[in-house]
C-alpha cells in the first residue's frame, strides 16, 4: 500500500471519526448542571416581533393549526384566513419564550412515548410539533405530556436532539383551528338599542322598544288583546342579543349556506345604526350572519338630539362659568371673556358641516363593521341564538283556561240544604 493510499484512508478515518463523535454528542444526554435553568429556547425573546407563522402538527406529520402573518395581521389558514387572536398568540409565545428547563429526562427513544414526545411523525404519537416561522436557527420543538403529577411543568425535545427535557410552564397548544380565531364579534349595549324586531321562520315578528334611551325598560308592540307583558321587564333581554356576542367557530359564507327559512332579527340603535341578523341550525349547532347599515331617519333623529344635547351642555358650562365670574366680583368684560374662554362644540359652531361628519362617520363604522363580519358564517352559543328566536307568548302571562277561571273567579252556587221532615202537630 502506497503512501498515498494511506494518505487517503487516513482522512476517511477522520472524518468518520468526526462524524461519530458528532452523532454521539447529539444523542448523548445533556448533564443537568448544563442544562438547568437554563432558556429552553434562548434566541426567542429578543425575536418574537420577526415570528411569521405558527404552525403545529401532530400524530403522522398531520397538520392542526396554521397561523401566518400578512399585511393585516394574523389569520387562521384551517379557517379560510380568518384574524386570528392575536392575544392568544401572543400569549403562547411568550410562554414559549420564557421556559427554562427545570430537569433532563430520557434519552431513550424507545422511553419517548412515556413523556408523550416522540417523534411527530409516528402516526401513533401523541406529541405536538411547534414551528415558528420567520426566524433563523431557532429548532421545533416537539412538545409532549404536561407534569401533573410531578410538580407542573412540560416535557419537550428539541427536533434533532435525542434529549428531552421537563420544562417551564404548561406549552400545551390547543389543536383545534377554532379556538385560534378571534372570537369577538360585535358589542352593543343594550342601554345603545332602541328597537328590536324578530321575524320567526313562519314570518310572524315580535317587536319590542324604547321611546327614549333613559326608558328603563322595553315595551312590547302590538300586544294581543286581553293579554299582559309577564312583568314589566320581560323583555329587557332582547335588547341584549349583540351585548358581546361571541363565535365559536367560523366558515366561509359559501360553504355554510342559509335555509330557505331562517330565523330573522334586527337591532336598531337610538344614533341609527342597524345590524340584521339572520340565524338558523345546523347539525345541532348555531349560525348567524351578519350585516350593519343605517337607518337614515332614526340617524337625523339621533343627530339632533346629539347636537341638542351638546348645546345644553354648552349652555350649562357657559351659565357655572360667568357664575363664577360674579361672585368673583368681577365687571362686564371679565364676564364676558368667561363665556368666551367656554370652548363651543363643533354643532354650534356650524350644524351643517357637524350633521355631514356625523353622518360620514355613522356610514364609515358600518363599512368598517361590514369589514370584518360580512362573507363569514360564525358558530355561536346556544344561549346568544335563543335570542333571535322568541315569539311572543315567552314574554306574555299565560291564559287563562275556562276550568282555571271558573275555579278563581266564579262565583260559587249558594249550597243545597236537604228538605227538612215534616213534623208533627203539637196537641194542645
Amino acid at each position: 500500500m502506497n503512501t498515498k493510499t494511506l494518505s487517503a484512508l487516513a482522512v476517511v478515518a477522520v472524518i468518520a471519526l468526526g462524524a461519530a463523535i458528532w452523532i454521539n454528542s447529539a444523542n448523548a444526554p445533556v448533564s443537568e448542571e448544563s442544562a438547568k435553568d437554563k432558556l429552553l429556547l434562548p434566541s426567542l425573546r429578543d425575536d418574537l416581533n420577526k415570528v411569521d407563522a405558527f404552525a403545529l402538527s401532530g400524530a403522522g406529520g398531520k397538520a392542526l393549526v396554521t397561523l401566518k402573518r400578512s399585511g393585516e395581521g394574523w389569520q387562521v389558514a384551517e379557517r379560510s384566513g380568518y384574524p386570528a387572536d392575536i392575544g392568544k398568540l401572543r400569549e403562547f409565545l411568550y410562554r414559549l419564550a420564557d421556559a427554562k428547563v427545570l430537569d433532563t429526562k430520557t434519552a431513550s427513544p424507545k422511553r419517548y412515548a412515556e413523556l408523550g414526545v416522540e417523534d411527530p411523525i409516528d402516526p401513533k404519537a401523541q406529541s405536538v410539533l411547534v414551528t415558528l416561522g420567520g426566524l433563523q436557527g431557532l429548532p421545533k420543538l416537539i412538545v409532549g405530556l404536561y407534569n401533573g403529577q410531578g410538580g407542573g411543568g412540560t416535557f419537550v425535545r428539541r427536533e434533532g436532539e435525542a434529549q428531552s427535557l421537563l420544562a417551564s410552564g404548561t406549552l400545551l397548544a390547543e389543536k383545534d383551528p377554532a379556538a385560534w380565531i378571534n372570537k369577538d364579534l360585535i358589542d352593543i349595549d343594550a342601554a345603545k338599542i332602541k328597537q328590536v324586531t324578530l321575524t320567526g321562520a313562519d314570518g310572524k315578528t315580535l317587536r319590542v322598544y324604547k321611546e327614549q334611551p333613559t326608558d328603563a325598560n322595553f315595551r312590547i308592540a302590538d300586544l294581543p288583546k286581553g293579554r299582559e307583558p309577564a312583568s314589566d321587564f320581560v323583555a329587557n333581554g332582547m335588547g341584549s342579543g349583540l351585548s358581546n356576542l361571541r363565535a365559536d367557530d367560523v366558515a366561509a359564507a359559501k360553504d355554510a349556506s342559509v335555509p330557505e327559512k331562517p330565523y330573522k332579527a334586527r337591532y336598531l340603535g337610538f344614533d341609527g345604526s342597524v345590524v340584521d341578523v339572520i340565524a338558523w341550525e345546523t347539525d345541532g349547532k348555531a349560525r348567524v350572519q351578519l350585516a350593519a347599515s343605517n337607518d337614515a331617519a332614526q340617524l337625523d333623529a339621533g343627530i339632533a338630539a346629539a347636537q341638542a344635547s351638546d348645546k345644553a351642555a354648552y349652555e350649562t358650562a357657559v351659565a357655572a362659568a360667568k357664575l363664577k365670574a360674579v361672585e368673583a366680583k368681577g365687571d362686564d368684560a371679565a364676564i364676558a371673556k368667561a363665556e368666551a374662554d367656554v370652548a363651543k362644540p363643533a354643532s354650534l359652531v356650524d350644524a351643517v358641516k357637524d350633521r355631514t361628519e356625523r353622518i360620514a362617520a355613522a356610514n364609515k363604522a358600518a363599512e368598517d363593521l361590514n369589514r370584518k363580519l360580512q362573507g363569514w358564517t360564525y358558530t355561536v352559543p346556544q344561549y346568544a341564538f335563543s335570542n333571535f328566536h322568541k315569539n311572543i307568548d315567552e314574554l306574555l302571562k299565560p291564559l287563562e283556561t275556562k276550568q282555571a277561571a271558573g275555579a278563581n273567579g266564579a262565583k260559587s252556587a249558594p249550597p243545597i240544604l236537604p228538605t227538612p221532615a215534616a213534623t208533627p202537630a203539637i196537641k194542645r
